[in-house]
C-alpha cells in the first residue's frame, strides 16, 4: 500500500501472532545512516522480530530491484529452512512484482545510451527529458517522479534500445506465473485521513531530527548519491545549502509524498490480485491469512 498508511505497524502485530519473519521491501531502507526519513522500525523491535534487508548497503553504494530480488530470495530459502513464515512489507510496487513474477523482459543497461541521457541531463536539464519520457511513454511518465533520473533514464534507455514503451514490458510482466505461492493483502484508508498521515508523520520525523541527520550525512557523503536523491532527502539537502527555506523544503517534502502515495496507488491497483482492507480490521486480515497458511495459526 501507499506510504504512512500503516503498513508496518500491521505488519508487526502479524507478525507477533503468525511467528512470521519480515522481508523489507521499501528501496529507501536497504542503506544504512537514512534512518529518520525512511520511517525504519527500531533496532530494538528488529530484535525482536528478525527483519531482512534493512541497513544492508553502504550510503556511497547504488542498489536496484535486482539486487533487491536476488537478496530476498535468498532470506525467503533461509527463513522456509528453518521452518517460518514469510512477511514481506513495503510499498516498492516495482520490488514487490519482481519477487513474485521474476526479472522483466526488458533489456538490460546500455552504458552508451545512459551516457548520452546523462550528458542531456547536465546541458538541458532532467525537465527535458522527463518531457520526452511523457510524448513516448505516459503510463510511466505518470508512474515516475519527475525529479528521478535514475528511473526516467531507464525508461528512455528501454525506448531507444527496443522502440517499445517500459510501461508495455512491465504490463507483460504482470502476466507472469508467480515464483511463489502469496497471500497479497493492501492496505489504503480515505484519502484524506491518508493525507493527514503524511503531514503527521512529516512533522513528527523533524521532531526526530530528521534535518540533523541530513546535515550529519553531507558531511560524510556527496548529496548526489543515489539514498540523497530520494524524496525528503533531497528537500531537506537543500534547505542545508541554504537554496530553500526550511519551511518550503518540509511543505514540498508533503506535497510531493503525497503525490508519491497517489502514485503507489495507481501501480498497486492495476493488480487484480490484492485484497484491499484498511489497516484497522485486524480480524478479518488474520482470517485471510489463517485460510492461507490451512486454517492454522501458525
Amino acid at each position: 500500500g501507499p506510504t504512512a498508511v500503516g503498513k508496518s505497524t500491521l505488519g508487526v502485530v502479524l507478525a507477533r501472532k503468525f511467528g512470521m519473519e519480515i522481508i523489507n521491501a521499501d528501496s529507501q531502507q536497504v542503506w544504512k545512516e537514512f534512518d529518520i526519513g525512511t520511517a525504519k522500525p527500531s533496532k530494538e523491535l528488529r530484535k525482536e522480530i528478525p527483519h531482512y534487508l534493512i541497513d544492508i548497503v553502504s550510503p556511497a553504494e547504488n542498489f536496484d530491484a535486482n539486487r533487491f530480488l536476488t537478496l530476498a530470495d535468498e532470506a525467503i530459502a533461509d527463513i522456509t529452512r528453518r521452518g517460518k513464515k514469510v512477511l514481506v512489507i513495503g510499498g516498492t510496487g516495482m520490488y514487490l512484482r519482481m519477487l513474485l513474477k521474476g526479472h522483466c523482459e526488458a533489456p538490460g543497461r546500455d552504458e552508451e545510451i545512459r551516457k548520452e541521457l546523462r550528458e542531456r541531463i547536465e546541458k538541458e536539464g532532467l525537465a527535458s527529458l522527463y518531457q520526452d519520457l511523457r510524448k513516448i511513454d505516459l503510463p510511466s511518465a505518470q508512474l515516475i517522479h519527475p525529479n528521478d533520473p535514475i528511473r526516467i533514464v531507464r525508461a528512455l534507455e528501454v525506448w531507444k534500445l527496443t522502440g517499445i514503451p517500459l510501461s508495455e514490458f512491465h504490463e507483460r510482466h504482470h502476466f507472469q506465473e508467480n515464483r511463489y505461492m502469496a497471500l497479497q493483502i493492501g492496505l489504503n484508508v480515505d484519502r484524506e485521513i491518508l493525507y493527514a498521515n503524511i503531514n503527521a508523520r512529516v512533522d513528527i520525523m523533524m521532531e526526530q531530527g530528521w534535518f540533523q541527520e541530513v546535515q550529519n550525512l553531507l558531511q560524510k557523503y556527496s548529496e548526489k548519491i543515489q539514498p540523497m536523491r530520494s524524496l525528503g532527502y533531497r528537500e531537506l539537502a537543500l534547505a542545508f545549502q541554504k537554496k530553500v527555506s526550511l519551511e518550503e523544503a518540509i511543505n514540498q517534502i508533503k506535497k510531493k509524498t503525497r503525490h508519491f502515495a497517489k502514485r503507489q496507488l495507481t501501480w498497486f491497483r492495476s493488480d487484480p490480485s490484492i485484497l484491499w482492507y484498511p489497516p484497522d480490521p485486524k480480524r478479518s486480515i488474520e482470517m485471510e491469512i489463517k485460510n492461507f497458511f490451512g486454517g492454522s495459526d501458525v
